[in-house]
């Protein structure tokens, strides 16, 4: 896949960035979370670090974790109306439940004719939806529209415009040689009945929904939409009206559903809790989501309780700390052989990496979905990258390169709210030229095998 052009560089490049590494204090690194959660900063040392020490996972390691704690989920199915079938994934083949077409129609609107002309013209006409008059014999024509059935006894179908009639209508004469069977289209053209027409594991896209629609079908039988439950956690937040006395706007719970509907998930609900660890250990266990997604309490301060509740809940964590920036406090938990718990860091660009490092592989797989092909670009400009970490980076194509974005703090949205995908830059920073995976975001994907059809 190759990277998307948008043109020349113009104008725009001033909310383009030569990514620039913040240093320590600066307030690309401790701005406050506008979702809650405290900002990201380096680990402690290990003689000063406060509570358990996480096992941080490599980058490539966590999503693998992810993917693999999907797969190993049961796989469901249920039988859908067709218009809800949007997005899911087939989990028997579409076999045809009928011949395509279940009878020879006319491919164009004109004249059907029987044998060599010229023909006499019958009165009448077959229009589509009714009924074919009787058999045509040899020398006799008749007017046939898009889609009519073929009378009995016709060889071909003439075009109106390659054909003329007397003044008297009653009798026809072709512009043209007309060849034996010319725009007819036979029984069984596309299909026959029992023909497989899709097998099973495909993705059901706007264009299936018409195939099967056309092979007879009412209902598809698909794996359902992974449910998903988010918990909005702090005392901090606000939900309207602007930021006062250390309150903060929630950010993440307008952001999180839809991005979630975009992966492919069916969102059941958005709570907010307050710094409550009982109130969080009664919405995780007693959540009926197959994903419950919670935003911040994932580090090891006085007001994060999704360890705990973890515990209590005896849950088994999987990833416990991801060697990523922004988002390295995340977590994934199983709580019961098919209920997963995602934490997501509370600062916006933190949680959207969490996004897609957990959350992405594990709903894919969930869904039964096909693994996006991963592509490379290569960097307009070098960035610099943390010393042991894989960095995230907001970018936006250009002219066959990749753009790193200005406002990538942990904390911002306004790189990644511009952004076409996440430049996965490795340990030690990338050159300008190097060739860096990038991570589409799920509205601007493109060849991925999936898409958004929410």
């Amino acid at each position: 896949m190759t990277a998307r052009s948008a043109g020349a560089d113009d104008g725009s490049d001033e909310a383009l960035a030569l990514l620039r590494e913040a240093p320590p204090g600066s307030p690309e690194h401790d701005t406050p979370s506008a979702g809650g959660g405290a900002p990201e900063r380096e680990p402690e040392q290990p003689a000063a670090r406060k509570g358990p020490r996480h096992r941080t996972m490599a980058w490539t390691d966590a999503r693998a974790v992810a993917a693999r704690a999907g797969r190993a989920a049961p796989v469901r199915s249920h039988r859908v109306p067709l218009e809800s079938a949007l997005g899911e994934i087939l989990t028997e083949p579409l076999t045809a439940l009928t011949d395509l077409p279940s009878f020879d129609t006319s491919a164009m609107d004109g004249w059907a004719v029987a044998g060599p002309g010229p023909w006499r013209v019958q009165d009448g006409g077959v229009l589509a939806g009714h009924a074919a008059v009787g058999t045509l014999a040899d020398g006799e024509a008749v007017r046939i529209a898009t889609g009519a059935r073929i009378p009995s006894g016709a060889t071909a179908v003439i075009r109106s415009e390659h054909a003329r009639s007397d003044e008297a209508r009653t009798q026809l004469q072709a512009d043209r040689v007309v060849l034996h069977g010319q725009d007819i289209r036979p029984r069984g053209q596309e299909c026959r009945s029992g023909d497989v027409l899709l097998p099973a594991t495909a993705l059901v896209t706007p264009a299936v929904l018409g195939l099967a629609a056309a092979a007879g079908y009412d209902e598809l039988s698909t794996v359902p939409r992974p449910r998903v439950e988010i918990l909005v956690l702090g005392d901090e937040l606000l939900t309207q009206g602007l930021p006062h006395d250390g309150l903060i706007r929630d950010a993440l719970g307008p952001m999180l559903g839809f991005w979630l509907r975009a992966l492919g998930a069916e969102v059941i609900g958005t709570r907010r809790l307050k710094d409550d660890e009982g109130a969080l250990l009664a919405a995780v266990t007693g959540s009926s989501a197959d994903l419950v997604i919670t935003t911040g309490g994932t580090a090891s301060g006085p007001v994060d309780h999704v360890h705990p509740v973890l515990h209590k809940a005896g849950a088994e964590l999987l990833v416990d700390g991801v060697a990523v920036r922004p988002g390295h406090p995340m977590l994934l938990a199983r709580i019961e052989v098919a209920k997963y718990l995602v934490g997501l860091p509370g600062n916006p660009l933190a949680a959207v990496s969490g996004l897609l490092t957990l959350a992405e592989p594990l709903l894919r797989e969930l869904a039964q979905r096909a693994t996006p092909m991963t592509y490379t670009a290569p960097l307009r400009n070098e960035v610099q990258g943390h010393p042991h970490d894989t960095r995230l980076v907001p970018v936006v194509h250009r002219a066959e390169r990749v753009v790193p974005l200005h406002y990538n703090g942990p904390a911002m949205l306004r790189g990644v709210a511009t952004a076409d995908g996440l430049a996965v830059v490795p340990p030690g920073g990338a050159r300008a030229g190097a060739e860096v995976e990038i991570l589409d975001l799920p509205w601007t994907q493109a060849g991925s095998g999936g898409g958004c059809f929410t």
